[in-house]
């Protein structure tokens, strides 16, 4: 693989450069991953659209359609330029991790790349076909671009997994031999609940956002059929998908307490292991328990376990050299079940007034929380890798690698976080002009297909 053996060939590794490493890695994803959120779920709606179109022959589902399409394509080219970013700083940044395991998790990454390229292919074809292609024809190119962007998270989110659950090899004189990937990517107890977990995330995240800018319009009191019609399929999906989140949460907190113990511990700042062990909301660990918050008895063991009386292991069970820091996890967990709920509610309030009274809801109030719950549903999915990634901690493969042992030896870390930063900042300036532009294309529904 060329990332790994670009990996082997860079400088030996020196812990000295860990905090940049990390806050280089940790700005990337932050920027990536927002955009993955619409490689996964914005195809679909954008389907769906033409799919009413075809099924109803309405122009304006044609119309709606084709803008998205193009907004669609505008959000994959930045997330090609993110994601190709990601690709070299794990072979720059991590180099002895890369040269160690590659053999082992790189299929996940070629078959990536293969998912992006198919991608690619229809996503231009779909975009530049809608006057060229028959309708049938047409909606049958869009399927690929969306299987293929949630197959691309798929095999990515499976590489995740092994590092948080490496099986599928045997070590010899430190590196990785006897490698059956399938079995690592697949095989492994993260996978599953991280992918499905990321997947709906994915609904919650491209959902709100696409509202934003309609329940705005709404306030200022454009509410023509085109802005209705664009809203209601935006908040459907993030309004299926944030309940539907909340049960996959707890389904991933019971996989975190079975293979990753002091992380769960780290969520609480449980620093004895306990039976019956309790939650604390908000509050602070001060590296002995957790004080200023609300204890609410043996609810950690019955959200962890189904039992209120389960015993729960705590940081003690580990050196202090091996937790995760324990308040950066706790803010984040906190935040992201915390927001998780506030969104969960606002779906509910939302489906009950559509399904009951078949309209939107009336309030000024309701579109005020929406334009609010776009930002919060980023920062509830970052907040969620925080605790993914920050929960495993001090380990890059969990149980196996330090973070310290991969990291790069190389000088100039600062000088190519600056240049990221001002990467990222053109980056967000041409996706805000790109669309504020589309914003104000002229809303002109299509009689034609």
């Amino acid at each position: 693989m060329t990332i790994a053996a670009l990996g082997g060939a860079v400088a030996p590794v020196d812990p000295g450069y860990l905090f940049q490493a990390r806050q280089m890695q940790a700005l990337s994803l932050a920027v990536h991953i927002p955009l993955v959120c619409f490689g996964i779920a914005f195809p679909a709606m954008v389907l769906f659209c033409e799919w009413r179109h075809l099924r109803t022959g309405d122009p304006l589902f044609r119309t709606l359609a084709r803008r998205w399409s193009k907004v669609m394509l505008g959000l994959f080219a930045i997330g090609v330029v993110t994601g190709t970013i990601l690709s070299f700083e794990l072979g720059l940044l991590w180099p002895e991790f890369m040269a160690r395991y590659g053999n082992v998790f790189g299929l996940g990454f070629t078959l990536e790349g293969f998912s992006f390229f198919i991608e690619a292919i229809f996503i231009a074809i779909y975009v530049y076909g809608w006057d060229r292609l028959r309708p049938r024809l047409h909606f049958l190119a869009g399927i690929p671009v969306a299987l293929a962007g949630v197959m691309g998270s798929l095999f990515v989110i499976s590489v995740n997994g092994w590092m948080n659950h490496p099986t599928g090899f045997t070590t010899q004189d430190g590196r990785a031999v006897d490698a059956r990937p399938w079995s690592a990517l697949f095989g492994n107890g993260y996978f599953w609940h991280e992918f499905v977990h990321m997947y709906v995330a994915g609904f919650v995240v491209a959902g709100f956002l696409l509202a934003v800018p309609y329940a705005w319009g709404f306030l200022r009191g454009r509410r023509d059929r085109y802005r209705r019609t664009a809203l209601t399929v935006a908040l459907s999906a993030a309004a299926v998908a944030a309940p539907l989140q909340v049960f996959i949460g707890d389904w991933a907190a019971r996989e975190v307490a079975h293979h990753q113990p002091v992380k769960l511990a780290a969520l609480e700042g449980l620093a004895r292991t306990t039976r019956g062990a309790p939650e604390h909301l908000l509050g602070w660990y001060d590296g002995r328990d957790v004080v200023y918050g609300v204890e609410i008895p043996r609810l950690l063991s019955l959200l962890a376990f189904h039992d209120p009386d389960a015993t729960v292991a705590g940081l003690d069970t580990v050196p202090v050299e091996d937790q995760p820091p324990v308040n950066v996890v706790r803010l984040a967990f906190q935040s992201m079940v915390g927001i998780g709920m506030l969104l969960a509610l606002l779906s509910v309030v939302y489906l009950y007034v559509r399904l009951r009274h078949r309209r939107l809801p009336g309030s000024p109030w309701f579109y005020r929380a929406v334009v609010v719950a776009g930002p919060l549903s980023v920062v509830a999915l970052i907040c969620g890798w925080v605790t993914t990634e920050v929960g495993r901690q001090p380990w890059i493969v969990y149980g196996i690698m330090r973070t310290s042992q991969a990291v790069t030896g190389a000088s100039g870390i600062p000088i190519g976080y600056g240049t990221l930063i001002a990467v990222y900042l053109g980056l967000a300036g041409g996706v805000g002009w790109l669309l504020h532009r589309f914003s104000r294309l002229p809303i002109e529904v299509d009689r034609d297909g």
